[in-house]
């Protein structure tokens, strides 16, 4: 044998790595699958995705694993990103993804909605809300230095109270580090304590700008504040979770700063103006994010490549009419053979057979019985012949007819002597006729008899 054509586990894992490795279409895979035997771990995340049909192992890191912003779950499905290896310990290729998307919905909408959740099981949706106090003294500001966040506060309070006193506690709103910061600065507000009013904002943007003021952290912050808390984060359509925890909600910094100051008379007229903004700033983004939606609608395969919405269906439908077209076919031919059985059983048991099964047995025992009768008539032909002879050997008159004969006397047969006396008349038969003699002597044997 020669074992220099023969390779090693170890030879064939790594040339087939190797394969795996310098594919091109396997360096930047899009996958879509339902997560299968995910279990949270500390570190790098160990799980499959599967169809209906087939499963695949996947591993993602650690540090891809922290950019995502929601909770995976058992039975998501996802859409992730990432190559294609072969694991060379166990042999077995699997994924390894680097981004992560719910399938149908955003990552930051789930979280989103995986937070709102859990928080409003654990009941800070529905705490009492802390009343505002109807003339504060120090107004606590929670927002970015150099924004126009600020810069709306201070003039609505100087406009509507100036005595109050505005103070800022200048934060990032805005990136990985900005819920911390938040955090903190809400934290260290509630430290000093001499502050009747805090309020939390930040301008419009998208869900990723405003997605600090979703995290866990801000929103355990606000519901632990001692000061009551008005939060102005985005335009008036966006919603947050500060937004839900928080004791009020304005729409804008000016709308916050309102609340938090006393209304004067001549407030009305502008507070329908900024009604009128906000209804043409909200009307406008609505109308912003319908057009963006239509153009995402049109951009999509559904509307670009239709066909490919019925491709599987397609196909479906002919395995289904194989199995259907085969179902029957096997269903036919039973059909048949049972009706074969039944015809052969029918045959069995039909009466003409029967009568022609009888007429047959009748033959053969008529034969059997003929036979029988045949071999019984020699047999007694036999019997009869052989106790003919016996009857003639034993026939007296053959006896007589060598010469033997016998006397009777008075129609008695004599067979003694001493039966007979002197002058005593008996007849001889012979074989040819009959003597008459008498008797003159009677002469006795040597045994004593006369």
């Amino acid at each position: 044998m020669d074992r220099s054509k023969y390779l090693t586990v170890s030879q064939l894992t790594k040339y087939l790595k190797l394969k795996f490795d310098r594919d091109p279409y396997l360096q930047k895979v899009y996958l879509t699958g339902e997560l299968s035997n995910f279990r949270l771990r500390s570190g790098h995340q160990y799980f499959s995705l599967k169809d209906d049909n087939a499963v695949i192992d996947a591993v993602m890191f650690r540090s891809q694993f922290a950019k995502v912003k929601f909770t995976p779950e058992e039975g998501m499905k996802l859409c992730v990103t990432g190559h294609v290896s072969l694991y060379e310990r166990s042999g077995r290729y699997q994924i390894y993804i680097d981004t992560m998307e719910p399938d149908g919905v955003g990552s930051l909408y789930l979280a989103f909605e995986q937070l709102k959740k859990k928080l409003s099981a654990e009941g800070l949706f529905s705490l009492p809300k802390k009343p505002l106090p109807l003339f504060p003294k120090r107004i606590a500001v929670v927002t970015s230095l150099n924004g126009a966040v600020i810069r709306d506060i201070n003039t609505t309070v100087r406009r509507r109270y100036p005595i109050a006193q505005v103070v800022l506690f200048p934060t990032v709103v805005q990136g990985e580090k900005a819920a911390a910061d938040i955090t903190r600065q809400i934290n260290r507000a509630n430290q000093m304590g001499n502050f009747d009013t805090l309020i939390i904002g930040r301008g419009g943007g998208s869900i990723e700008d405003l997605w600090p003021f979703n995290e866990e952290s801000v929103a355990r912050a606000i519901a632990a504040s001692k000061i009551p808390v008005i939060s102005s984060v985005g335009h008036e359509t966006d919603t947050t979770i500060a937004d839900l925890v928080a004791d009020r909600r304005a729409a804008t910094p000016t709308a916050a700063a309102e609340l938090a100051t006393p209304q004067r008379l001549d407030d009305t007229l502008l507070l329908l103006k900024d009604f009128q903004r906000r209804l043409f700033n909200t009307m406008r983004a609505q109308i912003d994010f319908d057009k963006k939606q239509l153009a995402k609608v049109n951009q999509s395969y559904i509307f670009q490549q239709p066909t490919r919405l019925y491709e599987n269906y397609a196909q479906k439908v002919d395995q289904l009419t194989q199995e259907l077209q085969h179902q029957e076919e096997s269903r036919l031919q039973a059909a048949h053979n049972t009706l074969d059985q039944l015809s052969n059983k029918l045959l069995a048991y039909a009466p003409t057979r029967q009568v022609k099964q009888g007429q047959e047995v009748v033959k053969q025992l008529r034969a059997r019985l003929r036979n029988a009768a045949q071999s019984y008539d020699q047999r007694v032909n036999q019997q009869l012949t052989g106790l003919t002879k016996q009857l003639h050997s034993l026939d007296p008159l053959k006896i007589m007819e060598r010469g033997y004969t016998y006397v009777t006397k008075d129609g008695r047969v004599i067979n003694q002597a001493q039966q007979l006396t002197p002058g005593d008349e008996m007849l001889l038969h012979f074989a040819d006729g009959d003597v008459t003699v008498t008797v003159t002597n009677i002469k006795e044997k040597n045994n004593g008899n006369k």
